[in-house]
């Protein structure tokens, strides 16, 4: 009997091909090989999210919002650990603290594709959300990403944030959610936005994008606010039974967010 035909690699493996070939065709140092593997992961995790999508859907599997439509792909990181609502573990349970609190206004500073914008736009059906990112293709993604969840009534999509747009949080009960690569640095500054002082703040921190800022912007809110430093964790407790089938490789990649260093969270609750 004749052997069967190889499957033909797909557009997306061969692109990951192309790449890997010019990423190995200088002598590897450290460097070159540590770039290799990160490309062959993602290309991996991309697969693993299109066989998450065949399992289950669009729908978002678990965590706090669970039930999501997530039928697009994630503007920047890891589809796939969203599509599964294992995205971000460590900041779960500050997650359903802002949902008990039923804020009045969520504030999404870096908002991306929608993915905590919608899901906080869901789970609280009498708040308003501001979702403000600089990509205009970001923009675009999340009031798609609102449509398909019937929130886009409610999320206010648009660009850059200004101190003086954090005025709103004196007369509104806000929670604000920052996450730009280090320029929450300059933004989250409460002696020009004093605006800040009046919300509860969940902002990721970019030690490596500006150095110290973990510790300056704690330091400018120590006296107003109670704060909680979260660090990354991964929590495989949320993955499907279905995939215990699969490698270990392949569940930590499940997990993987695509992180290259420390990106830790502060959660500044106001006093």
């Amino acid at each position: 009997m004749a052997p069967t035909p190889a499957k033909p690699a797909s557009a997306l493996t061969q692109v990951v091909g192309v790449k890997l070939q010019s990423l190995t065709a200088v002598p590897a140092t450290p460097a070159s090989l540590h770039s290799a593997l990160r490309h062959l992961a993602k290309w991996r995790a991309e697969l693993l999210a299109n066989t998450v999508l065949k399992r289950s859907g669009t729908k978002v599997v678990a965590g706090p919002f669970q039930g999501m439509d997530y039928a697009l792909r994630a503007s920047e990181g890891s589809r796939v650990a969203r599509l599964l609502g294992v995205y971000e573990a460590a900041l779960h349970p500050v997650i359903e603290a802002i949902i008990a609190r039923a804020p009045d206004l969520v504030i999404d500073i870096g908002s991306a594709e929608g993915y905590y914008a919608v899901g906080f736009a869901r789970r609280m059906p009498g708040a308003r959300v501001m979702a403000r990112d600089a990509s205009p293709r970001a923009q675009d993604l999340c009031r798609a990403q609102a449509l398909a969840n019937s929130v886009a009534a409610r999320v206010e999509v648009g660009g850059l944030f200004s101190h003086a747009d954090f005025d709103i949080c004196a007369v509104t009960r806000s929670v604000v959610i920052c996450d730009i690569e280090g320029a929450e640095d300059a933004l989250l500054d409460p002696v020009v936005a004093p605006g800040l002082l009046h919300a509860d703040i969940l902002v990721e921190c970019h030690p490596a994008a500006a150095k110290g800022v973990t510790e300056r912007i704690s330091a400018r809110f120590a006296a107003t606010h109670r704060i909680i430093r979260i660090d990354r964790k991964l929590d495989d407790s949320a993955l499907p039974e279905w995939m215990a089938e699969m490698s270990d490789l392949d569940r930590l990649l499940a997990l993987w967010e695509w992180r290259t260093g420390p990106t830790p969270w502060l959660w500044m609750e106001k006093l």
